[in-house]
């Protein structure tokens, strides 16, 4: 096996302990987000209850909250998207190497 492919392995392997070890060792833990954890520290310095300022334009839209469902399709649609383009612009550096190294030419 090439020091390349070790390296790519070691480093997975990290990246995925790094993602699952915490799972495991804090159990029961609540996993909130920054808007809960914000709106907790705001009320607990000014001693009132946190009123956003203002309220999202979808919930304005559509009378209501949008449900989890479609939250969590338009973040994996978003996802989607910026993965496509990042790997567009990676494919498009590795077509241009191989091209320069084929025909000596090198571009902009």
């Amino acid at each position: 096996m090439s020091k390349s492919k070790k390296t790519v392995i070691i480093l997975s392997l990290i990246a995925l302990l790094i993602a699952v070890v915490p799972l495991f060792m804090l159990k029961g833990a609540e996993f909130g987000g920054s808007d809960d954890a914000g709106s907790k520290i705001v009320a607990e310095i000014t001693g009132t209850d946190y009123k956003p300022w203002v309220e999202p334009v979808m919930n304005r839209l559509i009378g209501g909250e949008l449900p989890g469902e479609v939250e969590s399709l338009l973040f994996c649609v978003q996802t989607g998207i910026g993965v496509g383009v990042v790997f567009f612009f990676l494919g498009r550096f590795v077509e241009r190497s191989k091209w320069e190294k084929e025909t000596g030419k090198k571009l902009g």
